[in-house]
């Protein structure tokens, strides 16, 4: 890991002062969650529209779709004016073609469910046409579908070979907390970091599980500092 900090979305914004929060104490990114057949943080589409309003440019505003056609998820994307798309469900890759097409300068990230090592494959297949990947915990083939806000922690072994393998940033989610947020980074090296339910408390966001959640990473980024001076001599 760098000097700098690494990149941490906080997902499940539900209120513009949650988002100030967020961005107060160092979110690179915000998620704001529309319809889900499962899961935490749903908000409508306007409050949606409002909160990445306020926010403006300040940070990267991240729609949360369950959808799987790219019209729709195009006019989601636009009538939320959002500057990002983080796509639960899976697309194939004439999906996600046309979408990068309908939306040629907004963030497109498509979720990997770490199931079990089958993710490897499905990651690699998932490079064209998108920005970042992330890797979350889920369950997407279940009688309900978990497409995430879990609060389960994967098998970082599989996250760690595909951020090795694949061409584009990724982001790692599932049960990130400040007491183990140290060790997933280290562990699997993402680009950044992504958290829901580890830093709220009560189903709010709350000021000092944030704060332990970021100051967990200052430390991870200080020894890494140590470690690369140390490789250096």
């Amino acid at each position: 890991m760098s000097a700098s900090s690494p990149f941490v979305k906080i997902c499940c914004i539900s209120t513009v002062a949650e988002a100030e929060l967020a961005i107060s104490l160092g979110a690179s990114a915000l998620g704001l969650v529309s319809r889900m057949p499962s899961g935490p943080g749903v908000i409508s589409e306007e409050t949606i529209s409002k909160i990445a309003a306020a926010v403006g440019d300040r940070v990267e505003t991240v729609l949360l779709t369950s959808e799987s056609d790219p019209a729709t998820i195009a006019a989601q994307v636009t009538d939320c004016g959002v500057s990002g798309v983080q796509l639960c469900t899976w697309l194939d890759d004439d999906a996600r073609k046309a979408l990068r097409g309908m939306l040629p300068s907004t963030m497109l990230m498509q979720v990997v469910h770490v199931v079990d090592a089958s993710a490897f494959e499905r990651a690699l297949s998932a490079q064209r046409f998108l920005d970042r990947l992330l890797l979350d915990s889920g369950s997407p083939s279940g009688p309900i579908k978990e497409l995430g806000g879990t609060g389960r922690t994967h098998d970082w072994q599989v996250s760690r070979r595909i951020v090795e393998t694949v061409e584009v940033p990724v982001l790692l989610a599932g049960g990130l907390r400040g007491d183990n947020v140290r060790a997933a980074h280290g562990e699997v090296g993402p680009f950044g970091l992504d958290v829901c339910s580890g830093v709220r408390l009560n189903g709010n966001l709350d000021p000092a599980r944030l704060t332990s959640f970021f100051d967990a990473l200052k430390v991870e980024r200080l020894m890494a500092t140590c470690r690369d001076s140390t490789d250096a001599y």
